[in-house]
């Protein structure tokens, strides 16, 4: 749904005022904690933040592609660890189901999701196959109407706090391409599901990623999403929207970078007077806002035309 531009200038306005008056004050904080508190994580809740892209009739504001792009701008202009918190709800952990779910899936899934009352997982990435999704070794072997899942995944986002997680398994042990490779939903509570300790990194602090070990795993057959051998079309078709997101995200930090960059060179002095004056510094500046400006305006026309 494309909101009317009264509706999205005011939905905007409001994000801008908690980014600014709720996150950024807290951006030290979750970087030392390496955690985002819980009462704003409850404030993303009450504002619909979990259900961006979840269609209206399962309880979310199906916001069209270039609303939600617009919308995570602005979150792009705090630590990306809060937007992480309900990142997987709004793209990879809830668009398998969107567009390929069956009714029942959806029905059973979705409201949850867009509430935030379950956060969901995108299980992916392994060891051995990180931009080589098709090279993926999990293996969900068939017996009788259920499927048993062995494998270890990798660097999977909320996997922590996940209640649902969408799993890329390969179903044909002979075909080593993608199309051998299914979705599952699994649901937390699964027998044999385990997750590690979070990962430490480099950055990002607050926005957690794990391993996730299946043992023997049972799922049952109408917990796959589409077809058996669909989970490379999944995977990608998921992706595609996704990277449009992380797109906007980033945006929106490269904004928050270039009115830093102005504050600081208004308030730097050398020579006598602030750095603002040179030209050089200027040319820097004026060329930093060229090239955003110019990457908000491809976003959004690709999200414009993008189905």
């Amino acid at each position: 749904m494309a909101l009317d531009e009264a509706t999205r200038d005011e939905m905007l306005h409001s994000l801008r005022r908690f980014v600014s008056q709720r996150l950024r004050p807290l951006e030290r904080q979750v970087a030392d904690e390496d955690r985002v508190p819980a009462e704003i994580i409850d404030e993303m809740r009450a504002l619909g933040l979990f259900g961006l892209s979840v269609p209206e009739e399962y309880g979310g504001l199906g916001l069209s592609l270039e609303d939600e792009c617009r919308v995570v701008m602005e979150l792009g202009q705090t630590s990306p660890a809060f937007r992480s918190v309900f990142g997987t709800n709004v793209g990879i952990g809830s668009q398998g189901l969107v567009m390929f779910g069956t009714e029942v899936q959806k029905r059973t899934w979705l409201p949850k999701i867009a509430s935030g009352q379950i956060i969901t997982s995108f299980a992916l990435t392994e060891p051995e196959a990180g931009s080589d999704a098709a090279a993926i070794q999990t293996r969900a072997g068939r017996d009788g109407t259920e499927y048993v899942l062995n494998g270890t995944k990798r660097y999977i986002t909320n996997a922590g706090s996940a209640s649902l997680f969408t799993v890329m398994a390969r179903t044909e042990a002979k075909d080593r391409g993608h199309a051998g490779i299914s979705a599952f939903l699994v649901p937390r509570d699964s027998v044999g599901l385990s997750v590690g300790k979070p990962e430490k990194k480099m950055g990002q602090q607050g926005a957690q990623i794990h391993d996730v070990v299946f043992t023997n795993v049972r799922v049952p057959g109408e917990n796959r999403l589409g077809e058996e051998g669909d989970g490379f079309k999944v995977a990608m078709r998921v992706l595609d929207k996704g990277r449009l997101h992380i797109a906007a995200l980033s945006i929106g930090a490269a904004e928050r970078l270039l009115k830093d960059c102005v504050a600081y060179a208004s308030e730097r002095r050398q020579f006598g007077k602030p750095i603002a004056s040179f030209q050089l510094v200027q040319a820097m500046i004026a060329d930093s806002k060229t090239e955003a400006y110019a990457a908000r305006t491809m976003t959004l026309e690709s999200a414009r035309r993008t189905i």
